[in-house]
């Protein structure tokens, strides 16, 4: 690690510890001290990409995980002991420690590990303490004989505390925090406080915690799809259970594999609409699992919901074939977007605007639907024109509709026709401010003398002066087809 224009040493193995290579060192001198000593660049951004997929491996144990600093992990692990009842330990946090530990040791990592009532007590005592976990309501015994520097402590602020004679964390519980925080400043009060549990500090998990997830834990790991499935299966039916007890259903759920190797790998599934269908889901998973790596073998497996919505039990119509045809329909685009991948299967959705260019967008097939219906009011063509084109037109009246018009070079002649529908610009986006003069639409409805059918309008007013050379005549404009 460059610092300043000199190579110094960030990190080092037990073999050079044990030649007496510090971290913090310069190159030059720990060469000095061990002239074997091999030297590699430090890759940060590496490390960060190392630490999150273990901390993601330690979810395992906990959905509230998150990486703590450069080389540290927490946990939250408050009333889930009891959920490794099939490991041997339930209600044992000491042997759930003992097993998060073992795991990492065969995988080649070394750890210290500690539990306690405040994240900052079992920081303080996986580097300084004696023993696994520190009992409840103990931490200020237990901390007491800790160096200052187990309460995360800047090294300059550790310095100075040792100069005043506090080189313990029992000795500042007597000494009036005014005067350390004038001349220190008030990390020492806050991170003292954190230890013992007086000021909170929270666990911020890179995801949001699901409301609703199913675990499930072998003694000897699954090593087959054909297992996988049936354990999906066993857990998916959990989940259902859960959720139908809540009256929702799962818009998107997430099957975490944890295995043998360390290594974790997740498939995603969402819905168009809210679910429970067992049946409907284990199909869209079946897929998901069909070329799945199995490693080593899978050892645990977590089915979560991070995203649900409420689904009340729905009495079914007299009309079932309609219900029937929603349903299959909804079931056909979510194969769709789990087999095509996310955004690839997109809807048209209505948006607030009485513009028709822009009553409508397109969205992913399985976004959140907004809370606007479609205007039914009055009829719209089944295809609408990317820009409206231009028309020559002929009417008896100004005001009235055309008797023929010329489009794309083809002449129509009009046999029936109806109304206007008066559509006003959106006052925010005309008007001397944006620029751009305000002209009124008129639409009609248009068929010609063989049946096809248009839906033309004049945009603005006979009469109606735009510019500084006097009025403007309006000009007509194809903006779709019907049927």
């Amino acid at each position: 690690m460059a610092e300043r224009g000199t190579l110094r040493v960030s990190a080092v193995d037990a073999l050079a510890q044990a030649e007496g290579v510090r971290p913090g060192i310069t190159v030059t001198d720990a060469r000095a001290i061990y002239p074997g000593l091999q030297v590699r660049d430090a890759d940060p951004l590496a490390d960060a990409k190392a630490l999150a997929g273990l901390a993601e491996w330690c979810e395992r144990y906990s959905p509230w995980a998150a990486t703590d600093g450069e080389d540290g992990i927490k946990l939250d692990i408050s009333g889930c002991a009891h959920l490794f009842a099939d490991a041997g330990f339930a209600n044992d946090e000491e042997a759930l420690l003992a097993d998060l530990t073992g795991r990492l040791s065969r995988l080649g990592i070394d750890v210290c590990a500690a539990a306690a009532d405040t994240p900052a007590a079992a920081w303080a005592w996986a580097r300084y303490g004696d023993g696994p976990t520190i009992a409840p309501g103990t931490a200020k015994q237990a901390l007491s004989p800790l160096p200052v520097s187990a309460l995360r402590l800047p090294a300059e602020v550790v310095d100075e505390l040792g100069r005043l004679g506090l080189r313990r964390v029992g000795d500042l519980y007597a000494i009036p925090r005014a005067p350390l925080a004038a001349r220190l400043g008030g990390d020492i009060g806050r991170r003292l406080d954190q230890a013992l549990g007086r000021k909170a500090e929270p666990i911020s998990p890179p995801r949001p915690v699901p409301p609703f997830r199913v675990r499930i834990a072998w003694a000897e790991p699954i090593g087959t799809i054909d297992a996988v499935e049936a354990a999906a299966g066993q857990v998916l039916d959990s989940l259902c259970a859960m959720l139908e007890r809540e009256q929702c259903g799962a818009r998107r759920l997430e099957l975490a594999l944890y295995r043998v190797d360390g290594g974790v790998d997740r498939r995603v599934i969402g819905t168009a609409r809210p679910s429970r269908d067992t049946r409907h889901l284990r199909r869209l998973f079946a897929e998901k699992l069909a070329n799945i790596d199995l490693g080593f073998g899978i050892e645990v497996m977590i089915l979560s919901a991070p995203v649900t919505n409420p689904l009340a039990a729905n009495q079914l119509g007299l009309s079932r074939e309609a219900a029937r045809g929603s349903v299959a329909v909804d079931r056909l685009v979510d194969r769709l977007e789990n087999r095509l991948g996310p955004g690839n299967v997109v809807r048209l959705a209505p948006v607030d605007s009485h513009i028709p260019e822009r009553a409508v967008t397109v969205e992913p097939a399985l976004a959140a639907a907004a809370d606007l219906d479609w205007a039914a009011a009055q009829p719209r063509p089944i295809r609408l024109l990317p820009c409206p084109e231009p028309i020559e037109a002929m009417a008896p009246v100004p005001d009235d509709p055309p008797l023929r018009f010329r489009w794309r070079k083809v002449e129509h002649r009009v046999a029936r026709a109806e109304g206007p529908e008066r559509i006003a610009p959106e006052w925010w986006r005309v008007g001397p401010a944006a620029g751009r003069p305000a002209r009124v639409r008129d639409y009609y409805r248009l068929e010609d003398q063989d049946g096809r059918r248009f839906w033309v309008y004049r945009d603005g007013l006979y009469g109606q002066a735009e510019t500084a050379d006097g009025p403007e005549a309006p000009r007509w404009y194809m903006h779709g087809v019907f049927a």
